[in-house]
């Protein structure tokens, strides 16, 4: 057991692999929780789509460069984000009819710019799906320096944002700026997503966004609590993935999310097993 523990330690890509995957984890599971709780899977699932128009502009204007189509898929992001607040900002248009104007508009341009391409194909299958055993010491210190500023972000506004998920009347009475904080909690969501592209890719990010927060939700009904159950189940199953990957040729990204789904399907057994018999 020592020695199937060791091996794949011996590698520099797994020792940087298992680094970003518990950075990933955390930053995911974070934010993902106020995601799970507000009911805003869709908006992650949307900005994750949205920010492949920024992923190719960087490729086109870089050469495919991994440091600046990052900075052109934040970029994206970060407008996505916007975008969808400034539609749904005077109540005409509701929230989800915003988001999926700007997702399938932003997805569309992505597309259109992808086909200009021909070799980009190829590159674009590590953003679709990770590419988390590629990553550079410059990739880890990125995801590292990104990560920190959205926890301390989270950190600063936990009152604020704990207010607006339990109790959104609640932060009307006490005068909170409600749209400023949901305008922050989805830029905070695109900058999580765009930090996992390298790790499970933008097909893969949003199981990582609400799968372990979803699980810890079904564990704790304490915010914290659930914060810190979401943070260690996506880093232990970030680890458990990679070693998955490792040693059954696995494709990582799919690896770390199946073991992500095994762990919430083992839990919620678990509750139903837990629950009382009617009658």
């Amino acid at each position: 057991m020592l020695e199937w523990l060791l091996e794949p330690l011996a590698f520099d890509f797994m020792q940087r692999g298992l680094l970003a995957a518990a950075l990933v984890g955390v930053v995911c599971a974070v934010v993902g929780c106020y995601i799970v709780l507000r009911g805003m899977a869709f908006l992650g699932d949307a900005l994750a789509h949205a920010i492949l128009p920024g992923v190719a502009l960087g490729y086109l204007a870089s050469g495919g460069q991994r440091g600046a189509m990052f900075w052109w898929a934040l970029a994206a992001a970060v407008a996505s984000s916007l975008g969808i607040g400034a539609l749904s900002r005077d109540g005409r248009l509701k929230q989800d009819t915003a988001i999926g104007i700007v997702f399938a508009g932003m997805f569309a341009l992505g597309v259109a710019l992808i086909s200009t391409a021909r070799s980009y194909a190829v590159d674009l299958s590590h953003f679709l799906f990770g590419n988390i055993l590629g990553l550079t010491t410059q990739d880890l210190w990125l995801t590292f320096g990104v990560g920190l500023a959205v926890l301390l972000t989270v950190f600063v506004f936990y009152k604020e944002f704990l207010v607006l998920a339990f109790d959104p009347m609640l932060a009307a009475t006490l005068r909170l700026p409600a749209r400023f904080l949901e305008t922050l909690l989805s830029l905070l969501t695109a900058v999580a997503i765009v930090v996992s592209l390298q790790t499970v890719g933008v097909a893969l990010v949003v199981a990582m966004l609400v799968t372990p927060a979803a699980t810890a939700m079904l564990l704790t009904r304490s915010l914290p609590r659930m914060m810190l159950l979401a943070a260690l189940i996506a880093a232990a199953s970030g680890a458990l993935g990679l070693y998955i990957s490792f040693y059954f040729n696995v494709a990582s990204g799919a690896a770390i999310v199946l073991t992500c789904t095994a762990v919430f399907a083992l839990v919620w057994l678990w509750r139903q097993a837990r629950r009382p018999v009617k009658g």
